[in-house]
């Protein structure tokens, strides 16, 4: 059995480093890695240490997944050099990252087969969230394989829950970031009119705090918006990915997603334009003269 109270974490993005980094400062031993050398080296100026190879995650007890794609995750966990590439019994992969939930079913099938445990995990809060360890968390997997990833991710968030087999933490996250997404849109243009009219945005934020338009969401990015501050705490590429991935499924169920369809091409526009990378906040780059951009 690998060490018990060693976490692993694979991908060091935006997302990846700061639920590393909570670990961490949390007490945990926790094993780093990433195609990139030098985000290895700032998470072990934290004490994290830096691994290889995936496969060497599989020391730890516990391997948590932070990537972009179902493609990167495959080579991640399956490929030649991958955490369950060799002797991987016993070992709990976390799947944090937002993909496709038939392919999530499909790896929670593979891992099984190799005497390994799989939890999709899906979150919501971006990374000031998991530095907070005030993630919201869509579980989906086998009960038992769930009840054993709580300790660590309890870590990481304040909210919880199970919701079914392998795969159900995807699809809802699919709803959670159709919701995110269309929200984001809708603050971009309310920011724009505020902009225009020269309004305070914190005055505005007060206003509308209480009232029916009032959200978590209003609270933690209408001013960010408004200001166009691009800190990063999400990627633009992220959200057309995710939307996307609504979208196919939406299709495959006969449910039409006229707005998401709408809000999917933005993002698109956006990336096209060389906003990929950028924090969700780019998007009042469609709204905002070039001049009068930060």
């Amino acid at each position: 059995m690998p060490g018990h109270r060693e976490v692993g974490v694979a991908g060091l993005g935006v997302m990846g480093s700061a639920i590393a980094r909570r670990l961490v400062r949390r007490g945990r031993a926790v094993r780093v890695y990433d195609v990139r050398p030098d985000a290895m080296t700032e998470l072990a100026r934290e004490g994290a240490v830096p691994s290889g190879s995936p496969a060497r995650l599989a020391e730890a007890a516990t391997v948590i997944l932070s990537l972009n794609t179902a493609e990167i995750v495959e080579q991640v966990a399956f490929g030649p050099d991958g955490v369950l590439s060799a002797a991987p019994g016993g070992v709990l992969v976390i799947d944090m990252s937002s993909i496709d939930p038939g392919r999530t079913r499909q790896f929670a099938e593979r891992a099984a087969k190799l005497g390994a445990a799989w939890v999709d995990a899906p979150l919501s809060g971006g990374a000031p969230g998991a530095e907070r360890g005030e993630l919201t968390l869509m579980l989906g997997g086998d009960e038992e394989h769930v009840e054993r990833a709580l300790p660590v991710l309890g870590a990481l968030a304040t909210r919880l829950t199970y919701l079914g087999p392998a795969g159900s933490g995807q699809l809802v996250k699919s709803v959670n970031q159709v919701l995110v997404g269309c929200g984001f849109a809708a603050l971009a243009e309310a920011a724009a009119l505020v902009r225009a009219a020269g309004l305070a945005p914190r005055q505005v934020l007060t206003a509308l705090t209480g009232g029916r338009a009032d959200s978590a969401l209003l609270q933690e990015f209408f001013v960010k918006f408004a200001e166009a501050d691009l800190t990063p705490t999400g990627r633009v590429s992220n959200m057309v990915k995710d939307l996307e991935a609504a979208r196919d499924y939406a299709c495959s169920a006969g449910v039409p997603l006229p707005v998401t369809t709408a809000v999917s091409e933005l993002h698109r526009w956006l990336t096209a334009a060389g906003h990929g990378d950028a924090d969700n906040a780019a998007l009042m780059h469609y709204y905002v003269p070039p001049e009068v951009r930060p």
